[in-house]
């Protein structure tokens, strides 16, 4: 317990600084409240609209966690794939990296026409695994090509099959590759999911981010932040879910 509080304790002091100097300067300079509400106005925000924020967050949340186990039954299934085989990696690698680079804002019209205008949320599912898709991918063949190669030159030796090799030598000597890779895609699917949802919703998916353009629209500033909170509040959530797993997994691991 206490070296729990001794590690939340730093942020939490910085987090507190902050917020109280800027209702410091919301009282100093006399800041109208549409361009930047006080720190009690922001609370209040939260309180009072809590129940829509918190079914825009499990909307958001629903659309990001679907998009992280796309992402990852895609991304981590075909690096599982190409780790047999150098050519196929040196073929296929290039169209993951294109995918990667192309900004979301571009793809997301044909998606949405692909899926169906109606389908607002399978369209944000799939462009925030798309953004997610490149570091399990990457995270996940960088670590099957990891493992040691004295150990492969003795599977080689014992004659053992592919599958063998890969459930016996490269998927434990991955893991911690693996485990990095899907604490960074959860972060990005979080992120995904708003800014597809910005790009690509009509308000049907009723998450976080159209609750930012609602209440940008209508100078509802203090509404606007605590979205932003609650939507900060998400991507730690899935962070501290992945980092728990991955303390967990490599104790047990270790333990061994």
């Amino acid at each position: 317990m206490s070296r729990l509080l001794s590690q939340a304790a730093p942020p939490l002091l910085v987090a507190v600084a902050l917020i109280l100097l800027w209702a410091a300067a919301c009282a100093a300079f006399s800041l109208p409240a549409y361009l930047l509400p006080s720190p009690l106005a922001v609370g209040q925000a939260l309180i009072e609209r809590s129940d829509v924020l918190l079914s825009s967050a499990l909307t958001t949340g629903w659309m990001a966690l679907q998009a992280l186990a796309l992402s990852t039954l895609v991304g981590g299934g075909l690096a599982v794939l190409l780790s047999f085989s150098r050519m196929a990696e040196r073929a296929i690698r290039p169209l993951a990296v294109i995918i990667q680079v192309t900004p979301i804002v571009a793809i997301a019209p044909l998606i949405q026409i692909w899926v169906g205008l109606d389908r607002a949320d399978l369209a944000v599912v799939i462009l925030a695994a798309c953004v997610a898709f490149f570091p399990v991918f990457s995270g996940v063949l960088t670590g099957l090509r990891s493992a040691d190669p004295d150990l492969e030159r003795l599977f080689d030796l014992y004659g053992a099959s592919p599958a063998q090799r890969l459930i016996r030598l490269r998927l434990p000597s991955a893991l911690p590759f693996i485990l990095e890779a899907l604490r960074v895609a959860a972060g990005l699917s979080v992120i995904g999911a708003v800014v597809a949802e910005f790009v690509a919703g009509s308000g049907a998916a009723q998450g976080l981010a159209w609750r930012i353009l609602e209440a940008g629209n209508r100078l509802r500033t203090a509404e606007m932040i605590a979205a932003l909170v609650w939507l900060s509040l998400l991507g730690l959530a899935f962070n501290s879910v992945i980092a728990v797993a991955r303390n967990a997994l490599m104790r047990r691991r270790g333990a061994r």
